[in-house]
């Protein structure tokens, strides 16, 4: 049997982030977060210039993704075919092939806890790679 207020909490999740992300939204965004969330990525070390790719707390969330906002490149696109759950992890991916061409390959991770993000881990693929070590993607 499912839990319907999981499955409900994570599709609210799923889609809240992809508008929040497409409207750059910083506020939107960080709505969906707890307040001690943490956030992983490659991203963090490339925009930060830090060595550790981990921000801690909502406060340091928000002056990342609002660098992360601001330097959006044409590639970083949001098409997805859904998502797996179960009911507590949330994970979708970002495939590089989409039916417009190539887009940034990425994969979200969300450990949703109380109807919020807890932890947030971002994979990226060979092509999002790429963009960091060319240079392509703007700091």
């Amino acid at each position: 049997m499912t839990n319907q207020y999981a499955d409900a909490t994570v599709e609210h999740v799923f889609q809240a982030w992809d508008e929040a992300l497409g409207a750059k939204d910083l506020d939107a965004a960080m709505a969906l977060y707890h307040e001690d969330a943490t956030l992983e990525s490659p991203l963090v070390c490339y925009l930060l210039g830090v060595e550790e790719g981990v921000i801690r707390g909502r406060d340091e969330l928000r002056r990342f993704v609002e660098r992360v906002f601001a330097h959006h490149p044409p590639q970083r696109r949001r098409f997805r075919t859904g998502f797996l759950s179960d009911g507590t992890t949330l994970t979708w991916e970002y495939p590089r092939q989409t039916p417009d061409g190539e887009q940034m390959d990425i994969v979200e991770v969300m450990e949703i806890r109380d109807g919020l993000i807890q932890h947030h881990r971002v994979y990226w693929g060979w092509f999002g790679v790429n963009m960091i070590t060319n240079g392509m993607l703007p700091r």
